[in-house]
């Protein structure tokens, strides 16, 4: 410092000798410079001690601050701490809850994904329409249910079960055997099973608009049409009503099953038209043999009332026979009678032995059909293998419906034959008994004119 002021004052001397004008005007000079120096030495002392001061105090305000903040950070610590240790309990409890509620939401959106179904496959939806699509949202919901959607999910459930057990009758679209809609079609609904409308049975189909009653195309028998309609028009009590308890799944079978004579037609090929045409034709002449023996018979009564020969009979032609030759010996007109019968057996018994080998021929027609049809099957597997029943079905269909027919053909004609059979022997038998009265009565007769 001392350093300093010298190299200040010489700085001042030096300056200044050119204004100076004497020494005593130096030294004056010299006195102000220290004067002046030691004033300012003094100013920064005391703005030293000032700025020392204040420093004491902001580091014994700061060191008030660190102990503060210290005391402070230890409190928060220690309640970080209890925090931590809460949250980590809560974060369990969350983590416990949030799986149940999770495991609620799953089971809801199950449920409601169930119920749909159901609701969608009912016919009580052809009732109340549109009541579906509170479930559709809340089987995708992405959020938790409410209550007020459970509740309505419980009350969608209870609305089905309390409406499968009720008969209603109400109006909706339906669309008939031809596939026209009609609109306002008064239907009774017989709980979740089937509904009706005009005597006809209905079925809920899905496919059609997201669900619309559909008309049978072909209907059950007619006993079940005449129960549908005493239903319609019953206002109260009791009545018999057919209920498919699978929701419409034979009824709908019957519109796919084939009738017999489709059976016929479709499956039984040229031999089952064969069988047919024969069995048509064994009944016909079955038929007309039974009213020609009908006839016979008939005339036959008559000419055994009567002692007149009529040759418009066999037994009148048989009885001509004796009228024609009354002075004959008894043997030479037994031998004459025999002729008369075997000639009216022949007309009598006539076609039988056709129909005889119609009834043979028909189940021989059947299992020609079989051989066919299991051809036909075995082509199809050695083309397609067994994989699909259906390939086969065709010729499986033909074997049995040829060998039903078959038989079909050969039972009736069978009976038919054993009893036009029997009308015929009948006939001859009534010949033959006739013929043997006659020649007794006439060996009688000529017995006493010798005795």
């Amino acid at each position: 410092m001392k350093k300093l002021i010298l190299i200040f004052t010489a700085l001042l001397i030096f300056g200044s000798s050119a204004n100076a004008q004497s020494l005593s005007d130096l030294y004056r000079q010299v006195q102000e410079a220290v004067a002046n120096e030691g004033k300012i030495n003094k100013k920064r002392e005391a703005e030293f001690v000032a700025a020392r001061n204040r420093q004491s105090q902001l580091l014994a305000q700061a060191k008030s601050e660190l102990a503060a903040t210290e005391l402070r950070a230890e409190v928060l610590t220690a309640e970080y701490s209890a925090n931590e240790k809460e949250l980590a309990e809560m974060m369990e409890t969350l983590t416990d809850r949030m799986g149940n509620l999770g495991e609620l939401f799953g089971v809801v959106r199950q449920i409601s994904g169930d119920v749909l179904s159901v609701v969608n496959d009912s016919m009580v939806s052809a009732q109340f329409p549109g009541r579906g699509e509170f479930l559709a949202e809340l089987a995708q919901a992405k959020e938790l249910p409410t209550t007020a959607e459970l509740r309505k999910l419980w009350a969608s459930m209870v609305h089905e079960i309390s409406e499968a057990g009720k008969v209603a009758k109400f109006t909706a679209p339906v669309i008939d055997a031809n596939g026209e809609r009609h609109e306002n079609t008064e239907v009774v609904r017989i709980g979740v099973f089937n509904a009706i409308a005009d005597g006809s049975f209905l079925v809920w189909d899905t496919a059609v608009g997201g669900g619309t009653l559909v008309q049978l195309g072909r209907q059950p028998a007619g006993r079940y049409q005449s129960m549908a309609k005493d239903l319609e028009n019953t206002t109260s009590g009791t009545t018999k009503m057919p209920v498919d308890f699978t929701r419409g799944a034979i009824l709908t079978l019957v519109v796919k099953s084939k009738t017999p004579w489709e059976r016929v037609k479709e499956d039984g090929g040229p031999v089952g038209w064969v069988i047919v045409a024969v069995g048509v034709f064994g009944l016909l002449l079955a038929l007309w043999k039974f009213l020609s023996l009908a006839a016979i018979s008939t005339k036959i009564r008559k000419q055994r009332k009567s002692d007149t020969a009529n040759q418009g009979n066999p037994l009148g032609r048989v009885m001509a026979v004796y009228t024609d030759n009354p002075d004959a010996e008894i043997e030479t007109l037994e031998l004459k009678l025999d002729e008369a019968i075997l000639r009216e057996t022949a007309p009598v018994e006539s076609t039988l032995s056709f129909i005889k080998v119609l009834y043979v021929v028909a189940p021989l027609l059947g299992l020609l059909g079989t051989v066919v049809g299991m051809i036909a099957t075995f082509q199809m597997i050695t083309l397609f293998g067994t994989g699909d029943p259906k390939m086969m079905a065709g010729g499986i269909s033909t074997a049995l419906v040829t060998t039903v027919l078959g038989l079909v053909v050969a039972i009736p004609l069978t009976l038919l034959h054993s009893y036009l059979h029997s009308r015929a022997k009948t006939i001859i038998q009534v010949l033959e008994e006739q013929a043997a009265g006659i020649i007794a009565r006439l060996a009688e007769k000529r017995d006493a004119g010798t005795a």
